[in-house]
């Protein structure tokens, strides 16, 4: 059933990609707003473990099935992945559901191949201990994957998620503590907001001002 709309699919997370780089659009707050915009239980477990394995935070709460808590500090679940994946002003929600049903198909087989037990209340891909989802998922960028562009896009998009808190505005994200920015280290914007660096680059201005520019920076 995935086969037909993999194209739709990949189209999908291109477009929100598109849209987290750009980040202008409302977002929602929480998992339970992804719960309402359609996008609940074993999905957004299933998307949660994905994003634990390709950037893993210490578990939210005790008997956290879906953050491994392989380290300590915040990871992608913790930095907002669900949030910024499943608003509903992005194309993605829709298909996350399926996305989640062909991750959990390929932990099935990866459980059998491996003699791995997996117990009937939890999805699949959640059920594998770290180390076999970190196996599995390494598989998945295989080359001859043939759904290796759906992983390598989720993937970014969990990137975005953490370093860049990309579903936020960043003024937001740096004053309200962001998981990702504040391990990362971001820095804070200056009195009025804006971010200036007085270090150049290069250690060296590479140009002159030119004499037209005003003061944002902009040319006459």
């Amino acid at each position: 059933m995935l086969v037909p709309k993999r194209r739709v699919i990949f189209k999908a997370l291109t477009a929100t990609v598109a849209a987290l780089c750009i980040g202008r659009f409302p977002a929602l707050t929480s998992p339970a707003a992804a719960a309402e915009a359609g996008v609940a239980g074993w999905t957004v477990q299933t998307i949660e473990a994905l994003a634990d394995t390709l950037i893993p935070g210490e578990r939210r709460f005790a008997g956290d099935v879906a953050v491994a808590g392989a380290v300590t500090g915040p990871g992608a679940v913790q930095a907002g992945v669900i949030t910024a994946l499943s608003s509903p002003q992005l194309p993605l929600a829709p298909f996350l559901p399926e996305i989640a049903a062909l991750l959990n198909a390929r932990a099935i087989t990866y459980a059998a191949d491996h003699l791995i037990f997996l117990p009937l209340t939890t999805p699949a891909f959640v059920a594998l201990p770290f180390r076999h989802r970190t196996a599995l998922v390494s598989q998945l960028f295989d080359a001859d994957d043939p759904d290796r562009m759906i992983w390598q896009l989720l993937s970014l998009l969990t990137g975005l998620a953490f370093d860049t808190a990309a579903h936020l505005d960043t003024r937001q994200a740096v004053t309200t503590g962001h998981p990702g920015l504040n391990w990362l280290g971001f820095p804070s914007p200056g009195s009025d907001g804006l971010w200036r660096f007085p270090d150049f680059s290069y250690g060296r201005a590479l140009a002159i001002l030119h004499s037209a520019t005003t003061p944002s920076g902009s040319p006459e």
